[in-house]
């Protein structure tokens, strides 16, 4: 029969892994579930850390003036498609708030639920909820009025 040490350091085992199961569970339904932290590009402090996030994280491949990739629809040799452009001639615009988010912290393919090959970096432990919200909101910063005004009623629309 075991002793009372071993009884009790296997109750903390069982008590830690049922609790990092809720949590993991918990945080992937609250984000996975579409709904992101705000991405208000209207919020001076948000719009100016997601230009600094933006700069360090995204600007080598999207373009430090969002322009994206040349050619940006053309497959590259390896069958991937080259990095969008993030300003009003892409098609980010064209995504809600939900989806963005999930895409730049999950990936494509685990959005998608299929294989996907992509250049495109998993942001999920590497960026924080707020630093992802700040990055998309610093882009949608930067879109003409008639666009982010297009985009905040298809986010409407979604709710």
């Amino acid at each position: 029969m075991p002793g009372k040490p071993a009884i009790l350091m296997a109750s903390i085992a069982i008590a830690l892994a049922i609790g990092a199961g809720a949590w993991w569970y918990f945080t992937q339904q609250s984000t996975a579930s579409g709904t992101p932290p705000a991405i208000d590009a209207n919020d001076a402090a948000l719009v100016t850390l997601g230009r600094q996030v933006y700069q360090a994280q995204c600007a080598a491949c999207h373009g430090a003036n969002l322009q994206g990739e040349p050619n940006w629809q053309q497959r590259k040799p390896s069958g991937r498609l080259p990095a969008p452009p993030h300003d009003a001639s892409g098609h980010t615009w064209h995504h809600a708030d939900d989806l963005l988010f999930n895409l730049t912290k999950f990936g494509i393919a685990k959005v998608s639920g299929r294989p996907v090959e992509t250049d495109m970096p998993i942001f999920d432990g590497v960026l924080s909820d707020r630093e992802i919200a700040a990055s998309l909101a610093y882009i949608k910063s930067t879109w003409p009025l008639e666009i982010r005004q297009r985009h905040a009623a298809m986010n409407a629309r979604q709710k």
